[in-house]
């Protein structure tokens, strides 16, 4: 179990990263399931990026899975959005 923690951790906080850049980007070609769901990939993204940078040195496991899942999460949900907002010209 313990080692499915940080997994769990880059997974939920991806999710809510993903619906507050959804919300705040107000995307509403994007649906909430869809910027959960985006979020949580872009979680564990974020957080293997953190991870291959070094990034998390000064951090502890989880504080470190945490922020870098709210920010792959945000970021990924944000180009996703902009994405599927587009008009087909």
């Amino acid at each position: 179990m313990e080692a499915l923690m940080p997994i769990v951790t880059q997974l939920i906080a991806g999710a809510i990263g993903g619906n507050v850049a959804g919300a705040a980007l107000k995307q509403a070609a994007v649906s909430v399931v869809v910027r959960t769901i985006v979020g949580a990939i872009g979680g564990v993204g974020g957080c293997l990026l953190l991870q291959m940078v070094g990034g998390e040195a000064g951090l502890s496991g989880l504080v470190a899975n945490g922020i870098g899942g709210l920010v792959g999460g945000g970021v990924l949900t944000a180009i996703v959005g902009a994405v599927l907002g587009r008009k087909p010209a």
